[in-house]
């Protein structure tokens, strides 16, 4: 595999057609899922990676293994491609930071929440502790 590159591969999952772009650098792969929803044409996957490549949020790198394979025959190669077509367009690794990549949103939503219901509790105890001084003024 060469030391930098990109793939867009796009299938049809249940409900939606999705786009799984992949791109490594250095040994190291990333991977962004993109929901088109109703069968996008080749011109609207340019046009949409074009004008939301900025938005695109890529999974944390992995480390991608190299393999060194023999020459293979051309009826072969030629086969697998065909496979690849049918088959399932994932890899392993893609499913990996995938994962990754859904792990940390999902970390990120706890903190935001979390710190969220903290603020909320705060607040809460500061209009409490205002009326109760309201109350002991004095009058």
């Amino acid at each position: 595999m060469p030391e930098n590159g990109a793939k867009l591969t796009v299938f049809f999952q249940e409900p939606f057609w999705v786009g799984l772009y992949e791109r490594w650098t250095e040994g190291l792969l990333q991977v962004c899922k993109i929901t088109f929803g109703a069968e996008p044409k080749d011109y609207q996957v340019y046009e949409f990676l074009l004008n939301h490549w900025d938005g695109l949020r890529f999974s944390p790198p992995v480390a991608e293994e190299k393999e060194e394979a023999p020459r293979k025959n051309p009826k072969r190669v030629q086969r697998e491609i065909q496979r690849q077509l049918a088959g399932l367009p994932t890899s392993t690794r893609s499913q990996q930071a995938l994962s990754l990549q859904r792990e940390a949103a999902k970390e990120q939503r706890r903190q935001r929440s979390h710190q969220g219901r903290e603020t909320q509790r705060q607040e809460r105890f500061a209009l409490r502790q205002k009326k109760r001084k309201e109350k002991h003024r004095g009058r």
